[in-house]
C-alpha cells in the first residue's frame, strides 16, 4: 500500500475506534444545533471514519475512500471550532490544542485529496 495511503488509513482508524473506546471527548465538541444525542453522533462520525480508512486502505476504492476522507474533514470542521469557543477561556495549553485544530483541518483535507489521485 502507498505510505500516503496506508498513514491516512492509519490515522482514521485510529480516530475511529477512540470515537467509541473514549467518546466523551467526541460528544463535548458535537456542535449543539445538530439533532439527537451528542453520543450517537459520536458513534456516527466513528463509523465514517472507519469506513473510509477502509475505503482508503483498498486500492479499488481508494480514490472514492480519499475524497470521502477530505469531505469528512470538512464536515467536522464545525466540532473543532465549538471547541475552540468552549476552550476559549482554557488554560493556554488545552487553548493552543483547541485553536491548533482549526488550522489542521487544511492540511488534513489536502492529504485525502493527494491519496484520491
Amino acid at each position: 500500500m502507498r505510505r500516503d495511503a496506508a498513514g491516512l488509513a492509519a490515522l482514521l482508524t485510529t480516530t475511529g475506534v477512540l470515537h467509541f473506546v473514549a467518546p466523551r471527548p467526541f460528544d463535548k465538541i458535537v456542535p449543539r444545533s445538530l439533532p439527537g444525542s451528542p453520543r450517537t453522533w459520536t458513534y456516527l462520525s466513528g463509523v465514517a471514519e472507519l469506513a473510509v480508512a477502509a475505503a482508503v486502505a483498498h486500492p479499488r476504492t481508494r480514490r472514492a475512500g480519499g475524497l470521502a476522507a477530505a469531505a469528512l474533514f470538512a464536515a467536522v470542521f464545525p466540532a473543532n471550532v465549538k471547541m475552540a469557543v468552549d476552550w476559549r477561556h482554557a488554560p493556554p495549553a488545552q487553548r493552543a490544542v483547541a485553536f491548533g485544530r482549526l488550522p489542521l483541518q487544511a492540511p488534513l483535507i489536502a492529504w485525502a485529496w493527494r491519496v484520491s489521485r
